[in-house]
Formats: C-alpha cells, structure tokens, sequence
C-alpha cells in the first residue's frame, strides 16, 4: 500500500513500534490531524464559521456515500454506534410477538438495544451461535420466518474475524424472512476490504477503526426505499421540519429515512477528521491496501499454525478480513512481552486479536510471531 518514504510520511507515529490493534483504534495519517486544525480555524471564527462546518459535512456525505455504495441522500451522521442502534429501535418499534436475530460474534452496540425497555413489550431474540468460530447458515435457517422483523449482522466480526459470506446470508434471508429489515454492521471492513453488502436494509459503521478516522462519529446508511418505513422517532431539532415552527410544541415532523439519524448539531471536528480519512482512502484504494494487506494475514495464520496456536476462526480466503484472533493459556505473558517490545495487539479474557491494515509490513508481522514464538 505505502512506500517506506509515504509510510513514514503520513504515519509518522508508527516509527519505532508495530502497531496490530486497528480492529480497536487505527493511527490516522497526518491529513486528519490537518483536518482536525481545519475545524479548529473555522471554530475560531464563531457563528461565521458554520459556513465551513456545513460544508465538511456534505462533503463527508459525499464521499462516505460512494465508499459503501449509496446516493448522498441515504447517508446520514450520528455519535457513535450505539447511538444508531439505539435510533434505529426507535423506527422499528418492535415488540411482543416481533423476533429479531443476532450474532454471538456481534460487537453489543447492535445486539443489546433489542433486550432493552419494558419486559412484556420486549421482542424475542433469538441468538445464532458460531460453531469453531464460523457462523454456519443451516443454524441460521431455522430461526427465521414470518415473525422474523430484524436480522443484525456484523459483516466482519470484531471478535474473531470471521465474515459472513453476504449474498447467500441475504438470499436465505429474503427467502424466510421477508418482512425482515436487513441491517449490517460494517464497522470492521469499511475502510479494510471491498464491501459486498448488496440489498441491506442499514449500514452502520463507527469511524475510529479501519476508516482511520477520529471518535465521535458514525455512518448511516439506509436506501430510499427504506425512507418511511425507519424513520426513527426520536426527539431533537437538527432532523426535524419544523423545529423552529410555530406548531412547534404541538408536533415534532421528522425529516424521512438517513436524515432522521441526525438528531441534533453534527460533531463537526469528527467529520472533518472521516472526510479526510476516506479520501485518504480511496486515494490509496481499498483494492490496493487488500492486496497489501490479505496476504499479511494469510502469513500470520501459517504462522501461528506453525507455533501450535490455531486462530478462533479458520482462514477465508475467498471472504478475507484484516482480523486474527487466537485464544492461549499464557495469553497475559505473551501480551506482556509483546507490550514491552512496544508490539500493539488487542487482549481480553484469554483472546489475542491481531489486525493488519494497510500500513502494516511483513516485518510486522514477522515481529510479532517472532515474538510469540519466545514465550
């Protein structure tokens, strides 16, 4: 993806240590932290500098449409997350009676709103579990039909990697299921691999990870077709018709679709930061930064394999993801010696998680096994 000299250009902060943790936070290159100071010079300008504001924010729409597929009109901005998960509830309204469908390899912010409110209001979920770390669809089947209202899925798993092979997922879906709102979190891949979530009924990504940006953002989107049926419920101003009205306080009209996620004043500095990013990005292009980086992948599970250590979840390499994940008796003591030789990995309850994007090197990699190899 990068040469030594544009490495070490736009990712200075990389010199000196070998950072495999961007499935938690990615290290943004320098024209996000310009961005960062864009927005810091409009804000220095008060009321007149909403001009600006409102321009970064179009154009972050603009090019936060084209990475995942959608006109300007479907993509919409929120906080974070859960945030959108939480507003997407308020548009499905679902209750008793209702089934929703969730992973065990779901990151919570999709998987916990649907356990939430009143008991005997709550709508059943229904679990798919993983069998070796692999979501199998003969699991899925069965808990699908006619009361079937949502199916949320994580397109790359924050847990162990593992990817859902889309089009057949979506077909057994529409088959079962059809009255079933689709929605896929796309936090793990926008910005890592090519997405293929073709017919989605919502996309939601966070903007820290692989996109490179900042917190304090997250992208919506939602096609037109879907405008009426989720528009969230939520109360606010910024997504409303008439919130300076003179009917005001008699009624709240919400903006349809995308547009009713954005419940109040954008978090300016965070799309400034994501719309620097993603042009970053596609400048690069995520065919090139997966061509860099799967076969980087690829070689830390032939590595791991060759220490004895199997990943949660097998290779794929016809769905590749920039995620490895590996659970070990001596997990703290390789975490520990790896934080020493200043080798940044993800560690939780016994699991180790490795994620390479495209500023990563073969002799990162190769560090890191090196490393693991010694405990």
């Amino acid at each position: 993806m990068l040469t030594d000299h544009t490495r070490s250009r736009d990712f200075p902060a990389l010199a000196g240590q070998t950072y495999l943790n961007t499935a938690a936070e990615s290290i943004p290159p320098l024209c996000v932290g310009e961005a960062i100071q864009a927005y810091w010079m409009d804000k220095l300008r008060g009321m007149d500098g909403r001009e600006g504001h409102f321009a970064a924010v179009e154009a972050c729409r603009e090019i936060s449409a084209r990475m995942i597929g959608l006109a300007t009109d479907e993509v919409s901005f929120c906080s974070c997350s859960s945030e959108a998960y939480n507003l997407l509830a308020s548009a499905l309204r679902l209750g008793k009676g209702d089934e929703v469908v969730v992973s065990d390899l779901d990151f919570p912010a999709g998987a916990t709103p649907w356990l939430r409110g009143p008991e005997e209001q709550a709508p059943s979920v229904r679990v798919w579990k993983s069998v070796r770390g692999v979501l199998d669809l003969a699991d899925l089947e069965p808990m699908l039909g006619e009361r079937t209202r949502l199916v949320q899925l994580s397109l790359i798993s924050f847990y162990n990697g593992h990817r859902i092979a889309w089009q057949p997922c979506y077909e057994l879906v529409r088959r079962l299921a059809p009255q079933a709102v689709i929605s896929v979190d796309v936090t793990q891949a926008l910005g890592r691999v090519i997405l293929d979530c073709d017919g989605a009924d919502v996309l939601i990504s966070s903007t820290h990870k692989w996109t490179l940006g900042i917190h304090g953002g997250c992208i919506i989107g939602l096609p037109r077709r879907n405008a009426q049926r989720l528009t969230t419920r939520a109360g606010g101003w910024y997504h409303l018709t008439n919130a300076f009205d003179p009917d005001r306080f008699e009624r709240a009209v919400s903006k349809t679709g995308a547009a009713s996620f954005s419940v109040g004043m954008p978090n300016f500095v965070s799309l400034y930061a994501l719309n620097a990013a993603l042009r970053y990005l596609e400048t690069v292009g995520i065919e090139s930064i997966a061509a860099h980086a799967d076969p980087l992948v690829t070689r830390l599970h032939e590595g791991l394999r060759d220490l004895g250590i199997s990943p949660m979840c097998p290779p794929q390499p016809e769905h590749p993801t920039g995620i490895v994940a590996f659970r070990h008796e001596r997990s703290a003591g390789m975490h520990a010696a790896l934080a020493a030789k200043k080798i940044h990995v993800m560690h939780h309850a016994g699991r180790i998680r490795i994620a390479v994007h495209g500023y990563n090197t073969a002799e990162d990699v190769e560090t890191f096994l090196a490393t693991v190899s010694k405990v």
